[in-house]
């Protein structure tokens, strides 16, 4: 069984400026119902657009209108497994700044993600990356759920779901095979244990649980990356389950990609112009597993400053 347009979460990602009510906007513009942005510039520097005083009241405009889950994307100057400790420590810390930022979002019931690029390995080998990222992205766990700062204003803990994004093994990547972001997660989860952080959370609504550290399919990269989504879709739904578990899959990075299957380039296609193909996403949409999940644009724009055509040609694939 498919699913309608009406319920299709679909979005993209949209510039800060000017602030939460222009973020509203510009989805208004482009027809969504869930979208993505940077909690921060790309390159660090905290934002003067985006504040605690502001999130709640874009939270309720988001709620009222029955947004989907967010899927906020963390900048990508962050590097979880650096070899220099000091870029490390700068994107524990600036990701604990983000996460006090968005659980105001979250506390006022509007569900989000963070989702993160978990990191090159610049040369240490995969191995030696996935630890590093476990150590970092838990040290953002524990240091929100424990001790002093760890509570908002409104004393609930400061914390909000991690996304690891699949990668396209460019360069040095951690997180190209299903394998490196299952050890990801374990390394997370076993350190949160060690030091008594649950691993899972209240959902936004209060009435469920979600697991902390989570995953973001982006088409794109997968493909890249090695998995034919094309001729072995259901094989690689799962594989994705066997390894990781379709239960921590929250979102979706929905891009098709111009170099295609193995090619580990990384390049964004529009929907339906690369080497996934609009049957792909056709599928995608339809399938009971992924239909449900909010669905992030990464594409570039077909009219000017919005997505608008990509996502009404997503929900008329919808049936």
């Amino acid at each position: 069984m498919g699913n309608s347009s009406a319920e299709l979460y679909i979005g993209s990602h949209l510039s800060t400026s000017g602030g939460w009510s222009k973020l509203i906007e510009r989805s208004h513009e482009e027809g969504g119902t869930t979208f993505a942005f940077f909690p921060r510039s790309p390159y660090g520097r905290r934002s003067k657009a985006l504040d605690e005083a502001g999130a709640a009241g874009f939270a309720g405009r988001l709620t009222a209108e029955q947004y989907g889950p967010l899927v906020v994307h963390a900048p990508y100057v962050y590097n979880f497994a650096a070899k220099d400790s000091a870029k490390r420590e700068f994107a524990v810390n600036a990701m604990i700044e983000d996460m006090r930022l968005l659980s105001a979002i979250r506390h006022a019931g509007q569900s989000l993600y963070l989702n993160v690029h978990p990191g090159a390995h610049v040369g240490q080998g995969s191995e030696v990356g996935c630890r590093l990222i476990a150590e970092s992205l838990s040290r953002v766990l524990i240091a929100l759920s424990t001790g002093a700062g760890a509570y908002g204003s409104d004393g609930e803990i400061s914390v909000v779901p991690i996304l690891l994004e699949t990668m396209a093994g460019k360069g040095t990547e951690c997180g190209r095979t299903f394998e490196e972001i299952a050890a990801i997660i374990d390394g997370i989860e076993q350190r949160c244990e060690d030091a008594g952080v649950p691993c899972t959370i209240p959902d936004a609504t209060g009435t469920g649980s979600e697991p902390l550290v989570g995953v973001t399919l982006d088409t794109c990269h997968v493909l890249d990356a090695g998995y034919d989504l094309v001729n072995d879709f259901d094989g690689v739904i799962g594989e994705f389950d066997h390894v990781i578990g379709l239960s921590r899959l929250k979102a979706i990075h929905a891009n098709d990609s111009i170099n295609g299957l193995n090619s580990h380039k990384d390049r964004h296609a529009n929907i339906g112009d690369g080497a996934l193909g609009l049957p792909f996403f056709e599928r995608m949409v339809n399938d009971p597993r992924l239909c449900g999940l909010p669905m992030i644009l990464e594409t570039k724009e077909l009219t000017p400053t919005t997505h608008r055509d990509e996502i009404a040609l997503l929900k008329g694939l919808c049936h």
